[in-house]
């Protein structure tokens, strides 16, 4: 289980035989790319706006999804592919600038999503040892467990993908005991009693915790090998959110019931570890933070994946460098390798906070995008208007607030490099396209992609 955004969320399912995959498939399909590690790294963060109203935030985070979630289905049921978030991207709006520039910095998104699992993995790791390891320890972990999921990848992730059923069946039974063994030591006065954190900081903390029900996108890649992909992905989908969402809330919820704000606030990057602390001493720490391991590195795993395999598709419909979709040595690709040195980068200058901010204000952009472009094409899949636009005003929403909370209180490395990427991407794409253009016409031919007419 991992909690990677979109098609990140776990490797694409193979194809299948048969019948294909049912609504009860795809809807636990839908859980398992949602519920992870998102859960064991933002939720702590998230409180930092929140505070004990964050269970709030996360139902608020869920409603906001809901509108994202009737764009995916729509467009998944009418253009089945394994494509995900950049095929719909093309499908909508070409393979110009703008379309580009969105698919470029949706790469991004997904190497800073896998910095951030990384350096989740890392704390939970400190946790475990008591957290006294220095700051270099921490980095030199992150990135290590980088180089061991590209390592793995290069040799083939398929046992690794095949875990992952595995791992959704252990974090399932794991979060269920700590609910219910939760419930008889949780004190709901530090819920009921606490301060209110005001509007703006209820929709912040939703801001944050988007990001961790975007898992969604994985239902839509898997349309293709359904029976009923009209009929059946959209309940899978909303079905799944549904789930995952009561999931979030009631867990949050016992997690302010059982650990002071202080401490939520002080360990806040394994704060779930506190909470099963609360229920079962040292044990419970152990467990739940086994889990959170488990849960990091299983998204590491599969949003490098997602990030190279998004980097070569990018280039093979030219809108990165052609280069991006080859191999070392007929063996080692380059996607993966451009990706796994940016995200250790990402992972030795930036800390979880920084890079929980960045994935959650960057996926906010593409998901806006995405249901902006779909007005475009709501003819061909039958959307109505009003719940896209509704869509893209939520994300610019919840982008606008956390931005401004990152301004105001984080370093000002962090929202500098998340605008610049995002700038970046559009002058990269309009420059690679300009030289895409001039070369086509030194061919003699129009420059398009390969099933872009």
């Amino acid at each position: 289980m991992s909690s990677a955004p979109s098609h990140a969320s776990a490797p694409t399912p193979s194809p299948v035989t048969g019948n294909g995959i049912g609504l009860v498939a795809a809807t636990a399909l839908g859980v398992g790319g949602m519920m992870g590690a998102g859960l064991y790294t933002l939720l702590g963060l998230a409180a930092a706006s929140a505070g004990a109203w964050l269970p709030v935030s996360f139902a608020v985070a869920g409603l906001a999804a809901v509108f994202s979630v009737y764009s995916y289905s729509k467009l998944g049921a009418t253009y089945p592919s394994t494509g995900g978030a950049a095929q719909f991207i093309r499908v909508e709006l070409g393979t110009g600038t703008v379309s580009g520039g969105v698919n470029v910095f949706q790469f991004v998104a997904y190497l800073i999503a896998t910095s951030l699992y990384a350096a989740g993995f890392a704390e939970y790791v400190g946790a475990l040892v008591g957290g006294d390891l220095p700051s270099w320890a921490g980095k030199a972990i992150g990135a290590g467990i980088v180089v061991v999921f590209t390592i793995v990848n290069l040799l083939g992730s398929r046992l690794v993908g095949r875990a992952e059923t595995v791992i959704i069946a252990i974090e399932t039974v794991i979060l269920v005991g700590f609910v219910v063994l939760g419930l008889f030591k949780a004190d709901p006065q530090r819920v009921t009693s606490a301060a209110s954190p005001g509007l703006i900081g209820v929709i912040t903390g939703a801001a944050l915790l988007y990001v961790t029900y975007q898992g969604f996108g994985v239902v839509a890649n898997a349309s293709g090998q359904m029976r009923s992909p009209r009929k059946e992905l959209p309940r899978a989908m909303f079905s799944a959110l549904a789930i995952v969402g009561v999931i979030y809330v009631v867990v949050s919820a016992l997690v302010v019931a059982l650990v002071p704000l202080s401490s939520i606030l002080a360990d806040s990057g394994h704060v779930l570890a506190d909470a099963g602390e609360a229920i079962a001493g040292r044990a419970g720490f152990v467990v739940i933070s086994g889990a959170a391991l488990l849960a990091t590195a299983s998204a590491v795993n599969a949003t490098i994946f997602a990030a190279s395999s998004v980097g070569a598709d990018l280039a093979a419909h030219r809108q990165l460098p052609s280069e991006m979709s080859r191999d070392v040595d007929r063996r080692i690709p380059i996607a993966l390798l451009v990706s796994a040195v940016v995200v250790v980068l990402l992972v030795l200058f930036f800390p979880l906070s920084a890079v929980g901010q960045m994935t959650s204000l960057a996926f906010l952009v593409v998901y806006g995008a995405v249901s902006a472009g779909h007005l475009r094409l709501r003819s061909r899949t039958g959307a109505r208007a009003w719940p896209l636009v509704l869509a893209v005003l939520i994300n610019a929403g919840l982008f606008a607030a956390l931005l401004v909370d990152t301004v105001r209180t984080g370093p000002v490395a962090t929202w500098v490099t998340l605008l610049a990427a995002l700038a970046g991407s559009f002058v990269f794409a309009f420059v690679w396209g300009r030289r895409r253009e001039a070369a086509a016409r030194h061919r003699g031919d129009d420059g398009q992609a390969p099933g872009s007419r």
